[in-house]
């Protein structure tokens, strides 16, 4: 049997003919798993039903963590914490939400491990609140066809720790491949570096629709490795960039890419703060477009700004 806590309200009740007492309210609340340990928050994950509630109290939870049941749009399964309810991996992935579509995940801390949480064939997914640090590679990732997802009001930082130039802070999608469809995956409001080893968002080429709207980048740690010399590189189609402020990079601020024919294009740049003070690279602009051509078009506003560097941007700017 699940250990749960049942939310309950208190009734009104009316008597009616007989005796029979019925209830004027809802019998009760959505059920809310209470764990404290690394068994149980196991169990809890294994067991979640649409609608459940996980909620973790401050501690320490030492493994790799995996969810593989789907909820529904109505019914959604919440993991939540505060951010001293900390999961800590020592390799692998810290949470894995593999199948496991319209899960919340909000206000706790993964640490350690190979990647921080990593989502797989999952649609719906929103991830709220959380603080994601000390990584081998990135902290979250979008991969597998995972649609209409959420990384929001969260704080990434300290990733690809394995040296090997990688460890970006947002992957969406996968490297060398148009398989992987992870589309419309939004990414609002967040904090993302510095000392992170990679971009701090990277869109892949065969995803489509991102939106990187309202985020603070610090590019403090970029190590140049991979090509990793900007904020934000996108390869995917028609993405949305908009309303972030950037800091400390060694090139650029945002760069698009066609790494397969036909992707990369119909970027859209809108009122991105930009700060290159200290930049050494070769190009040193705020929007560097790599592919522009007629039928790969990337857009930029007139209301984006540079401070330092060489220029805005190498295209010509939309009123």
């Amino acid at each position: 049997m699940r250990m749960r806590t049942l939310l309950t309200s208190l009734l009104a009740a009316t008597a009616v003919g007989g005796g029979l007492l019925l209830p004027a309210g809802p019998a009760s609340a959505a059920p809310v798993i209470e764990v404290g340990t690394a068994a149980q928050l196991k169990s809890a994950l294994s067991s979640a039903e649409p609608g459940d509630t996980i909620h973790l109290a401050d501690g320490t939870y030492t493994g790799n963590f995996k969810a593989t049941t789907p909820a529904t749009a109505s019914a959604r399964i919440t993991l939540t914490g505060s951010p001293k309810a900390v999961l800590t991996a020592s390799g692998g992935y810290g949470l894995h939400l593999n199948g496991a579509s319209y899960w919340t995940v909000s206000g706790l801390t993964v640490t350690g491990g190979q990647k921080g949480i990593m989502i797989d064939r999952a649609k719906g997914v929103v991830v709220d609140g959380v603080t994601v640090h000390g990584l081998d590679m990135e902290g979250v990732h979008f991969r597998n066809s995972s649609t209409d997802g959420v990384i929001r009001n969260s704080r990434i930082h300290d990733t690809g720790n394995d040296g090997g130039g990688m460890g970006e802070g947002v992957y969406v999608g996968t490297a060398n491949t148009l398989s992987d469809k992870s589309d419309r995956i939004q990414i609002l409001n967040n904090t993302i570096g510095p000392d992170v080893g990679g971009e701090n968002v990277d869109i892949k080429e065969g995803t489509t629709g991102a939106q990187i709207v309202g985020n603070t980048f610090d590019g403090g740690g970029l190590t140049g490795a991979n090509y990793d010399d900007s904020w934000v590189d996108v390869k995917g189609n028609n993405a949305l960039v908009q309303d972030n402020t950037g800091r400390n990079t060694s090139n650029d601020g945002y760069q698009t890419h066609t790494q397969q024919s036909g992707w990369g294009c119909g970027t859209v740049f809108k009122n991105n703060k930009s700060t290159l003070t200290g930049a050494t690279g070769a190009t040193r602009l705020a929007i560097d477009v790599t592919n522009y051509s007629s039928s790969c078009r990337t857009t930029v506003y007139s209301t984006n700004t540079v401070t330092d560097g060489k220029a805005l941007t190498n295209i010509t700017v939309t009123p």
